[in-house]
């Protein structure tokens, strides 16, 4: 049986390849949020998976199984980008996290988390430099582990067409066929979002995201 990292020894190590990280400045860890499983495929909880599903096709990489995850990496213009999809299922994604980032040269200031959020019209991308979880499970676990809230998050909205005591049903619901049609366009934004903000910082980056909805009636 493997054995976890434990949490101060994971920092420990994460700190030792601090300065090579921000000295280097050229790699970052995105972590795409969802479940795995073909029965959550295409659903609403979903959103982080397929936005960095789409990332890989159109440049050529393929995910492969890793430690608590898939994961791709890709190089642009000198910097290298992990593109990870935790295997813990979406309200343990923190120790993925963790692991990754102890294991990669890589700091918070590094690190994207795209996941899916009801409170946003669907079509709609919000990019924050850090924040709370927002009653994201994911998110929370992610920060409860890591011990921050200092990381940036992509956002992509879902919508909030459920009653109340469905919204688990709803986030695992699968998207509409007009919503589905409307994902490539999600996707393109959403990855030259993520490109903004490690080529020219995310305050320039959040400007470009930041945009509302264009969901159709």
């Amino acid at each position: 049986m493997q054995r976890e990292d434990h949490p101060q020894r994971s920092r420990r190590n994460r700190d030792s390849r601090i300065s090579q990280a921000n000295m280097s400045g050229s790699s970052f860890l995105v972590v795409g949020l969802g479940n795995i499983g073909v029965e959550y495929a295409d659903t609403r909880h979903n959103m982080g998976f397929m936005i960095l599903d789409a990332w890989a096709q159109a440049s050529n990489v393929v995910f492969e199984s890793k430690r608590y995850g898939d994961l791709a990496v890709l190089s642009i213009k000198g910097k290298n980008f992990y593109l990870l999809k935790p295997s813990t299922y979406m309200n343990l994604s923190g120790k993925a996290v963790r692991y990754w980032l102890s294991k990669l040269p890589i700091t918070e200031e590094q690190l994207m988390v795209v996941c899916d959020d009801i409170n946003l019209p669907f079509g709609t991308l919000r990019m924050r430099k850090s924040g709370s979880d927002g009653g994201h499970n994911g998110l929370k676990n992610i920060q409860e582990l890591i011990e921050t809230q200092n990381f940036a998050r992509l956002r992509a909205g879902v919508g909030h067409d459920f009653t109340e005591g469905e919204q688990i049903d709803f986030v695992l619901g699968t998207l509409t066929p007009e919503q589905k049609e409307m994902m490539p366009q999600i996707c393109e934004k959403a990855i030259q979002g993520i490109k903004d903000w490690a080529f020219i910082g995310i305050d320039r980056a959040m400007n470009f995201v930041n945009t509302k909805s264009r969901e159709k009636e």
